[in-house]
């Protein structure tokens, strides 16, 4: 009578199944990860990726508003060209690089004091109080504004002729006349990131405070029954462990400052003491019709936000001690 044949296991398996049975799980779940997500990157890639590759390509032609299709292809001339004895192009535009200075200085500014006044928001709102629900709720209203409506109120309340903030700094003796906040080219970059951070704070609050409330009890009790001070173990215990919401809300709000648009021209329009990068591009693509041009600068918005992000990354992957 001949013996039945079993189906014999690879030596791997037979060395270590439960290895074997980890390897091959893991492989279907890598497969049923990427049939999932497949719809949505091809989504992505005709939303996102088309436009982007689009941008490109128009970058490096002479292409104009009113006629892209008979765009001829220039190479980098929209970037930088020496020609008769001077350079021209984007490169060589002072307004572009004010425009460069002005969106590093809002991004950095902005996301700083964000950061701060955020994780000072957070831990209020994280102490035992009554009404705390209710406060909660009243923080995240400047976030739920839109930012078209906010900036919109805003440059009504810093207008220098009937705008509440110069009445109330000058019947509380602050200023003698008032001030022109959003046109006087000293003063408007520092309005716009007042308005920035007043609508931003309660993203970065929520964010942190979330991580708040998953940090374990027992650490922060040893530390007052050893009588140890507040600030100490904020900087020793709590700072450390909310790094990494930190990270993720910095870098979202990086993302967001290195490319704003909307508040500043509501607030300020094309004034060149605020201009970003979004707008220099927005103004070469609209109001001057170059649409060759304005590709070139939307390239370089969206290299230098890239870089931005993948060197954040990197240091933020360095502190935390992540294998690379």
């Amino acid at each position: 009578m001949s013996t039945p044949v079993t189906e014999q296991a690879p030596p791997a398996a037979r060395r270590n199944p439960a290895g074997y049975r980890g390897t091959k799980v893991r492989r279907q779940r890598v497969r049923a990860a990427w049939t999932f997500l497949a719809p949505m990157l091809v989504a992505l890639a005709l939303v996102a990726g088309w436009p982007l590759l689009r941008t490109f390509y128009l970058s490096f032609t002479d292409a104009s508003l009113s006629d892209t299709a008979g765009a001829a292809l220039i190479g980098f001339e929209n970037y930088l060209v020496y020609d008769d004895g001077a350079w021209y192009g984007l490169l060589a535009d002072p307004v572009w690089w004010t425009s460069v200075w002005n969106t590093v200085y809002f991004s950095l500014v902005s996301v700083s004091l964000e950061v701060v006044f955020g994780i000072i928001v957070a831990l209020l709102l994280n102490a035992e109080f009554k009404g705390r629900m209710l406060v909660r709720a009243a923080v995240l209203i400047p976030w739920a504004i839109p930012t078209i409506v906010s900036a919109k109120m805003w440059a009504w309340m810093l207008n220098d002729q009937f705008g509440i903030i110069n009445h109330l700094l000058m019947g509380l003796g602050l200023i003698d006349a008032p001030l022109a906040w959003t046109a006087d080219a000293d003063l408007s970059m520092w309005a716009v990131i007042m308005v920035d951070v007043w609508k931003t704070i309660p993203f970065v609050a929520l964010l942190v405070l979330a991580a708040l409330q998953m940090l374990p009890k027992d650490c922060f009790e040893a530390a007052e029954v050893d009588g140890i001070h507040p600030i100490k173990v904020f900087f020793r215990v709590t700072l450390p462990l909310i790094t990494p919401a930190l990270l993720v809300a910095v870098i979202f709000r990086l993302l967001d400052a290195l490319r704003v648009f909307d508040v500043i021209y509501v607030l300020t329009s094309n004034s060149t003491s605020t201009m970003t990068m979004s707008i220099y591009a927005r103004q070469q693509l609209v109001e001057f019709q170059d649409v060759g041009y304005g590709s070139a600068a939307s390239t370089l918005l969206f290299l230098i936000i890239a870089l931005a992000v993948v060197v954040y990354l990197y240091l933020g992957r360095r502190q935390l001690g992540v294998d690379q």
